[in-house]
Order: structure tokens, then sequence, then C-alpha cells
């Protein structure tokens, strides 16, 4: 079961960088997330959408359902009720059909873009050039269902801590540029959600606002 302590101590270590800590609940039973929830934490995040649709029917109404997996545009509508931020936008076909499944059950749906940065060819992510070809373009201003709160992303599963510091570093500055560049005006775009049990201290001194922790609270 979870660690207080562990809790507690990571908790400290986020407050000087004024980070938010998202436990990561994938595969934990409803029993172990409630272990985490009666520590005082109400964020939490799945891999999966069927996973948090299913947990989220079972414990306390007032977690905050992160989804951090990849998203399929057929399960959108099951999951729109559910989740509060989406932190793997990944696709311009699914920033459609969440606009399109949260107007139609009529709330906003917060969002982070996905950007990748990881050398892995499975993780899912926008390219630098992609994404901004579609920022340009200034037609998802249409989507007013959706709320672009920052980006989110991975670096690689390497015991090379310069390139996870490399990676990072790189996340960091494609978030200044959109921020800079396209959501100047726009406050509630200040999430950077990167770090996870095995790097979050480096994601934290390149400047992670939100960190994900999963099997570090649960061990």
């Amino acid at each position: 079961m979870p660690n207080p302590e562990t809790y507690n101590s990571l908790l400290k270590n986020c407050h000087p960088y004024g980070a938010t800590l998202v436990a990561v609940s994938k595969t934990r039973t409803e029993r172990e997330v409630m272990s985490i929830y009666n520590l005082g934490q109400r964020i939490f995040a799945e891999n999966r959408a069927h996973e948090l649709i299913i947990k989220a029917e079972l414990l306390p109404s007032d977690i905050e359902w992160h989804l951090i997996g990849h998203l399929q545009t057929n399960k959108v509508k099951s999951i729109i009720s559910y989740v509060h931020c989406v932190q793997s936008l990944d696709s311009w076909k699914l920033w459609e059909k969440l606009n399109e499944e949260a107007k139609e059950a009529g709330k906003k749906i917060d969002c982070l873009i996905q950007i990748k940065v990881a050398v892995e060819e499975t993780k899912y992510g926008w390219d630098k050039n992609e994404l901004d070809h579609v920022l340009s373009s200034g037609l998802y201003l249409a989507f007013s269902n959706i709320r672009i709160c920052g980006v989110m992303g991975m670096a690689s599963l390497t015991s090379d801590r310069e390139q996870v510091r490399k990676e990072m570093k790189t996340l960091r500055n494609h978030f200044d540029f959109l921020k800079q560049t396209y959501f100047k005006e726009t406050e509630h775009f200040n999430v950077l959600s990167m770090g996870m049990s095995g790097d979050y201290q480096i994601a934290l001194e390149e400047g992670s606002t939100m960190i994900r922790i999963g099997s570090m609270l649960f061990e």
C-alpha cells in the first residue's frame, strides 16, 4: 500500500517549484486509490478511457480525473462526462472530436497538447512543424469547448540522464514558444506536464509545473 512518507516527500519536493502532483492510478485498485485520496490527493490520472470510467463511477465525485494515455476518437463520447483534463491531445482529429462531444455535453474540457520529444517511435505526440502549421491556421479558435492549458510530454525511458534533461529542455522550449506566439493573452495556458517516477526531479529543475507519479507512490 502507498507510503504516506513518500507522498508527503513528493509534495514537499513540488512546493518550491509551485508544481502540481498528479497520482497515476492505472492498474491500481479502488482501495489503493482511496489510500492516496485519504492523504489529501484529489488529482488522479489514468492511461485508458475504460479504466478511468470505471473508477470515476466507483470513487468520490470530487476527484479530478486526467487522461494521460492515447485517446481514440471512438472513446471520446464515453469519457467526456468523467474527464476533467485530457493531457494527451495528439492530433487534429481528436481535437475536433473532443470539442464536438464537449459541446454536446454542455461542458468545457481542459486539454494539454502532447508534444513528442522522446526518441522512441512508439511515443505519441505532435512534432513541432505539424503543430505550428495547425496553430498558425487559427482554426482551433473555433473550438470553444476546449481550453488549451499547456503542453505534456514524456522523455525517453533511458538511464542517460543527460538525454532526459535535453529532451525536457526541448519540451520547455516548445512550451515557451507556444505561450509567446499563440497563447500570450491566455492566462490558463500555464501547465507544463512532464516528469514521472524515474525522472521527476529533473523535470522540476527544467520547469515542470505538473508531475505524473505512479509506481513511486504505490510501492
